[in-house]
């Protein structure tokens, strides 16, 4: 073989090593939505916190205290079409308190014929807060924490 013949192997063996080595790299996975839509709110949800103030200098109240403990396990999946399920999940009440609806979200207020009614305080993808104002009392106000499972 002469040199030129054996630069021309190399080369060739060379650019196959490249060509067989080289992978598509695997199409990247799209960020969540995190927005405040129907769906970037949508998914299953669990109630962490629920706290009541009577008015803006009040002290805060855990509400989870005087709730049972049947509903503390409850999970309610928000779904990209406008409809809810609540499952009366984990310790089962009595009644079962499972339930199905409507929701919506326009702006930052997300309303819904059943409990989720309020103004969106905060969420990251995961935490929604939200509360809702004048609740038993005028200048009251109900804070719900509900954490994605």
């Amino acid at each position: 073989m002469n040199t030129k013949m054996k630069w021309a192997f190399a080369a060739l063996v060379l650019a196959g090593t490249f060509i067989i080595s080289c992978k598509k790299d695997p199409a990247p996975t799209p960020a969540p939505d995190c927005s405040i839509s129907m769906a970037g709110l949508s998914g299953a949800y669990k109630l962490t916190a629920l706290q009541y103030k009577r008015n803006a200098t009040a002290p805060v109240v855990n509400y989870l205290d005087y709730m049972d403990d049947c509903e503390k396990d409850d999970i309610v999946t928000l779904k990209s079409n406008g409809t809810y399920q609540y499952n009366d999940a984990g310790t089962v009440c009595n009644p079962n308190g499972s339930d199905n609806g409507t929701w919506s979200v326009t702006g930052n207020t997300i309303t819904s014929d059943g409990t989720i009614n309020g103004t969106i305080a905060s969420y990251d993808c995961k935490t929604l807060v939200y509360y809702a104002e004048n609740v038993y009392l005028a200048g009251d106000k109900l804070t719900f924490t509900i954490v994605k499972q």
